[in-house]
């Protein structure tokens, strides 16, 4: 059996800053690298920890819609924090985010993430065409 990996790109999002994709899709999963608060013109948003994460689940939902597939198909969530005091500001826009969906998650916190940013994540999605309810 062979597998086919597709990496996946979007202008949506920022490009990677580094030599990596920004997801890759392989056997009916989307890993995602992890997002920061850039734009998908590459700047970085100011020290606000709930703009920062909602630009995060921006850049999310536009890598994950283009690999096929949504924040609904999500199973596995790792956050990142660089103050672990900013828990209950990003948990709060991670439920605005995911809604009644509940994937499994983990949450840590970091010393220094890149660009300085206060907040990463990354996911990992079912692809939305490889299972049915």
């Amino acid at each position: 059996m062979s597998t086919t990996m597709e990496f996946v790109a979007t202008l949506d999002a920022p490009q990677a800053i580094g030599p990596y994709s920004q997801a890759v899709k392989v056997n009916g999963m989307v890993y995602t690298s992890g997002q920061i608060a850039l734009t998908p013109e590459g700047e970085m948003l100011g020290d606000d920890i709930i703009l920062q994460t909602k630009q995060v689940f921006a850049n999310l939902k536009a890598v994950l819609e283009e690999a096929g597939t949504s924040l609904d198909n999500v199973v596995k969530v790792m956050v990142f924090v660089a103050d672990i005091n900013d828990f209950a500001a990003v948990n709060e826009i991670y439920a605005e985010a995911f809604g009644s969906h509940k994937p499994a998650r983990s949450l840590v916190a970091a010393k220094t993430l890149p660009k300085n940013a206060l907040v990463e994540i990354e996911v990992i999605a079912v692809s939305a065409d490889s299972y049915s309810y």
